[in-house]
């Protein structure tokens, strides 16, 4: 993995009310803080720099970019986290991949576990793996032999975008733990966050929160 240099990038807050914070988090930027000093910089210590009330509810990858949501009362902090826990958040991705994937949707539906030798890597297993499920959907197949494609995941696992895709013949462009070769040397992992639709945990209305992806 790379030095830790995480972007020097004002706070990008797309929606803030009563309760909750939605911000759009950029790539490069741990979502917490790792272990040591040199990892302190964080998402949600930027975040509660401007609203120490702020309270985690879930988490990107570092090199994700996109919409993440922040509880601001203990209250909503538990109406989230059980939407996530029973998701009923719907999620959708964006994603760069290596070559053009013949079909035009799919599903991935393979378990995944902790690659212990290799940690933080994630791996396909069949025995103790914990289930996983993602949709998936060509947008655009590009002239560079990429395609973009639209994710949704139906299950939370650590890295499951990033793996699924590998585990079909087509590593997202950019990742340093999944890609080889060519598709690796990407100036960064070509995976974002587009939408959250998720219900506001005061009163139930069902509401997304979106941002247009980078690359």
């Amino acid at each position: 993995m790379d030095a830790y240099a995480p972007p020097d990038t004002p706070l990008d807050v797309i929606h803030r009310d009563h309760a909750i914070l939605v911000v759009n988090k950029p790539a490069g930027l741990l979502s917490v803080p790792g272990k040591g000093e040199h990892l302190s910089d964080c998402l949600i210590a930027r975040v509660q720099a401007s609203f120490p009330e702020a309270l985690l509810v879930h988490r990107l990858d570092r090199d994700t970019s996109g919409v993440m949501v922040f509880a601001l009362t203990p209250q909503a902090q538990r109406h989230l986290g059980l939407q996530f826990e029973r998701r009923q958040v719907k999620k959708t991705y964006v994603a760069r991949v290596q070559g053009h994937i013949a079909d035009d949707t799919g599903t991935v539906d393979l378990p995944l576990g902790v690659d212990w030798p290799n940690r933080p890597r994630q791996h396909v297993d069949p025995v103790n793996g914990r289930p996983a499920q993602t949709d998936w959907r060509v947008v655009r197949r590009e002239a560079d032999g990429t395609t973009r494609v639209r994710l949704t995941p139906h299950t939370g696992r650590s890295h499951q975008l990033r793996v699924h895709m590998r585990e079909i013949g087509h590593p997202i462009l950019g990742d340093p733990l999944y890609a080889e070769g060519a598709a690796r040397d990407w100036p960064r992992l070509m995976l974002h966050s587009e939408s959250l639709r998720l219900r506001h945990p005061d009163g139930g209305k069902g509401m997304t929160f979106s941002v247009r992806c980078p690359f």
